[in-house]
């Protein structure tokens, strides 16, 4: 292992590419820790340190900045617009044909579709700064504790104006980051990002739980969760391949077809987006009631039953919705119907299945049934925060369980594929034998 991470900082082209990767990441984290002009960046760490904090529905969005929503840095909002962006342009190209073009017209189209989402990003950053700045006048976003009403040294039309410019920026530049990554680093530069933002965190929820629990729980805690991430690994690697037979065909005076090939369907089709989707499903009553009367009978009724994760409803909700969106994304990013003629195009069955509609039912049933144990395994990983929040206590941001482990396997697995096979490219050894 310590010998093939020699080999990749010995090749040239590939020591640059993780150097890059590992400035940009840097820069992240640095980016995290300034705060934002306006802000009375004292107070915020008495009210990041003060123990009746309930970080409510701002809890995603958090962990997917590395704690600098809390600490209102200039990285505050996070990749979360972006994600957002791009869970919208995908979701847009089923009811808008135009987008579903340019899907389908290749590298030109893909930068079209890419370009809508820069924009879409920089639009969401800028509301969802607003939104940001009209909760740290209120208090909401520290739970309404009463030193934390106000943390802004200027309330000032122009001074709010400039917070709420200095977020979007932050935004935009942590986007063109990603992008630079993916170009000129190693694997997926959002990716990278993510996993960088929810590593960060668990440090201090590891101290947290040793502090709080003892030595016993803190081992049966670190057990628990390499079991997690040996499961998460095996579901993750798990697919149902299809095999595809192509015919051969004559072609001017060439023959071609006549290979053999399968289609990969994974056990978890639609990674970590369910969870995201149901997360945020849950956080908007609670987003809302933050901005109703205190003493009002729905919001302290959202407020005892769909705010905190160790009440019965909320776990089923969030069971539900996790099984409900498994489904509903898989359904949009993977079309049978599409895959089948494709496959009638050139020439291509499965054996025992005609082509055609035959093949498209198939390939329905298939999906169906392989999505079943998919979202029961997402649902299952989704609850294990939930549970011990219930059982040792611990908060809602534990290390080993929902959208933080799914994160940290899927893209660890994903970017050390990506080095392996740059390394076999020159050494004809990987970076794992």
């Amino acid at each position: 292992m310590l010998g093939a991470i020699g080999r990749a900082f010995k090749t040239p082209d590939l020591r640059n590419k993780l150097l890059f990767t590992l400035a940009m990441i840097v820069l992240y984290r640095m980016g995290s820790y300034i705060p934002a002009p306006g802000v009375d960046y004292s107070q915020v760490q008495l009210c990041v340190a003060a123990p009746q904090l309930n970080q409510g529905a701002f809890g995603l969005i958090n962990l997917f900045s590395g704690g600098a929503l809390l600490q209102l840095s200039i990285f505050a909002l996070g990749i979360m617009p972006y994600i957002t962006a791009s869970i919208i342009v995908q979701l847009l190209r089923v009811v808008i044909p135009r987008f579903e073009a340019l899907h389908k017209e290749g590298a030109s189209g893909q930068a079209k579709l890419t370009q809508y989402t820069r924009y879409l990003t920089i639009g969401l950053g800028i509301l969802n700064a607003t939104t940001l700045v009209s909760t740290i006048r209120t208090g909401a976003l520290f739970g309404n504790v009463e030193q934390c009403n106000n943390l802004l040294v200027n309330d000032a039309w122009w001074g709010i104006l400039i917070i709420v410019i200095t977020l979007t920026a932050g935004t935009g530049l942590i986007m063109w980051m990603g992008e630079q990554i993916t170009e000129r680093g190693v694997g997926n530069g959002m990716s990278i990002l993510i996993f960088t933002a929810v590593v960060s965190a668990f440090p201090s929820a590891f101290g947290a739980i040793f502090q709080t629990q003892g030595i016993d729980i803190f081992a049966i805690v670190l057990l628990v969760g390499l079991a997690l991430v040996v499961l998460v690994v095996f579901v993750e690697q798990s697919q149902r391949r299809i095999p595809v037979q192509y015919a051969k065909r004559m072609v001017g005076r060439r023959m071609f077809g006549g290979t053999s090939t399968y289609i990969p369907i994974k056990v978890n089709q639609a990674g970590i987006i369910p969870v995201i989707f149901a997360s945020s499903v849950l956080y908007l009553p609670g987003l809302i009631a933050q901005f109703g009367d205190p003493e009002a009978g729905w919001v302290l009724w959202i407020n005892e039953h769909l705010t905190t994760g160790d009440h019965w409803m909320y776990m089923v909700l969030y069971f539900l919705l996790t099984i409900f969106f498994a489904y509903f994304y898989v359904a949009i990013t993977f079309n049978p119907e599409e895959v089948a003629d494709n496959m009638k195009k050139y020439g291509g069955f499965i054996p025992g299945i005609r082509a055609g509609r035959p093949t498209e039912q198939y390939l329905s049933f298939v999906l169906s049934r392989i999505t079943f144990p998919g979202s029961m395994y997402l649902a299952f990983i989704a609850m294990i925060p939930l549970i011990a929040l219930v059982l040792i206590d611990a908060n809602q941001n534990f290390p080993f369980g929902g959208t933080s482990l799914l994160i940290v396997v899927g893209v660890g697995l994903e970017t050390v594929k990506q080095i392996d096979s740059q390394l076999q490219q020159r050494h004809y050894e990987g970076l794992l034998r």
